[in-house]
């Protein structure tokens, strides 16, 4: 039976259409993890653009209650108010360098009676309770803050937080909780700095890190995956149709050829290294013989 006999047969076609599916799923997985370099590639890229961009104002990227431009994102805005200190509220379960802690939203009054939410940093959790020891207070009056843009964030069902806290930064329920004036819902803003400068202010957060992740060498990975399967389907088909033609002929198969070895072999090394020590311990003795 030649080979394509045999890989024409049931079982092999068979085994043929898994190892395709393989290779499918294989492909899958690696354009899914290219796609998820490309989202780390745009993001990085947006920061590296907006991060120091010089501010501006608000209306010129968030104009009325349109969603944030993603391309936007971390854009620096100046903004002109008093902060509602009545309205703080923290948000829950937020680790920074290890620790756990929370992030405190501020609303900001606006001199055009909208309400802007500013997170101005995060603070650690208590010693002995569920809540920061302290929370620096902001500025009184008015006040002048720069903070970077950023989408509000999705509900998590079945999480919930206590009075005065709030489990995500999602800004159509804190519009439903600030009761100073309307809630701006395209985006809130990381502080930056303000003016007058409070005595003491929440841990700022810091600049993103510009990694791309192992996406990159998992998308190869990947189609590696799926060119080793139809690779150990060619070794398999090979080696059962030499099982085959040596069970008609009758002769025995062919051991693999082993590559021949180039240079002294083990016992030579181990003889070699024995007659060295031989050597060196007669000229010893012929040494102290002769000083004595």
């Amino acid at each position: 039976m030649s080979i394509l006999a045999l890989a024409l047969t049931r079982r092999w076609l068979g085994w043929l259409a898994f190892t395709t599916l393989f290779a499918v799923v294989c492909v899958g997985l690696a354009q899914w993890q290219w796609a998820r370099r490309l989202e780390a590639v745009a993001e990085i890229r947006v920061v590296a653009q907006n991060w120091d961009a010089p501010p501006v104002a608000l209306t010129e990227v968030l104009p009325g209650d349109a969603p944030l431009d993603p391309a936007a994102e971390w854009t620096p805005v100046v903004l002109e108010g008093e902060y509602l200190v009545d309205e703080q509220l923290l948000v829950r379960n937020r680790p920074f360098g290890g620790r756990p802690g929370f992030e405190v939203l501020t609303p900001l009054l606006l001199d055009s009676g909208a309400v802007f939410i500013v997170n101005r940093g995060w603070v650690p959790t208590g010693d002995e309770q569920d809540s920061p020891d302290a929370v620096p207070a902001p500025p009184e009056g008015p006040v002048e803050v720069i903070a970077r843009l950023k989408p509000g964030e999705p509900t998590i069902a079945g999480r919930g937080a206590p009075e005065g806290q709030i489990a995500t930064i999602h800004l159509p329920e804190l519009a439903e909780r600030v009761s100073g004036g309307p809630v701006i819902e395209g985006a809130y803003g990381l502080l930056d700095r303000e003016q007058p400068a409070s005595a003491e202010r929440p841990v700022a957060a810091l600049r993103p890190v510009a990694d791309e992740g192992p996406h990159l060498s998992y998308t190869f990975q990947w189609y590696l995956f799926a060119l080793l399967g139809f690779i150990g389907f060619g070794w398999a088909l090979r080696h059962e149709h030499r099982v085959l033609r040596a069970a008609e002929s009758g002769e025995p198969i062919a051991p693999p050829r082993r590559r021949r070895r180039v240079g002294p072999t083990d016992d030579e090394i181990e003889d070699a290294l024995l007659d060295a020590d031989d050597e060196s311990r007669a000229g010893r003795q012929a040494s102290e013989i002769s000083s004595a």
